[in-house]
């Protein structure tokens, strides 16, 4: 197999695991990922490849969660919470982005809305129950 379709494979690979996980990796972890399957992928391979589909719209960044760019293959327009204390970023399939509120931005600015990212942080459930236990016994 030539070296273009070895890199065609690993390019698939990166964006076919970001379509199939609700995880919101980094780079390091869709790397850690797909290593056992791909010896010769480089950690550069999967940034150049990220990059590339960001900049294409096949996938979105979610901004740095405590500092690691997480990436999200579902580029429908859905809501996210990230857990400040463990870095978990979990979908909320029920909470809707209110289009009142691009409309309000549009009117506010008089410019258009290419994108909403609606995200809320704050503690998760496991980890909110984990610190009150801790706060329990002490």
């Amino acid at each position: 197999m030539d070296s273009s379709q070895k890199q065609f494979k690993k390019r698939n690979a990166i964006l076919s695991y970001l379509r199939n996980t609700d995880s919101h990796p980094s780079a390091e972890m869709v790397y850690n990922y797909l290593k056992p399957e791909y010896p010769d992928l480089s950690l550069g391979t999967v940034y150049r490849n990220l990059s590339m589909f960001k900049a294409k719209g096949d996938i979105i960044s979610l901004g740095a969660v405590n500092g690691v760019e997480r990436f999200d293959g579902n580029t429908c327009p859905h809501v996210h919470f990230v857990c400040t204390t463990c870095d978990a970023v979990n979908d909320l399939p029920k909470i809707q982005v209110p289009e009142a509120l691009n409309e309000e931005v549009k009117s506010q600015t008089g410019g258009s809305i290419d994108v909403c990212q609606l995200t809320f942080m704050g503690q998760c459930k496991n980890c909110l129950t984990t610190s009150l236990k801790g706060e329990e016994t002490a």
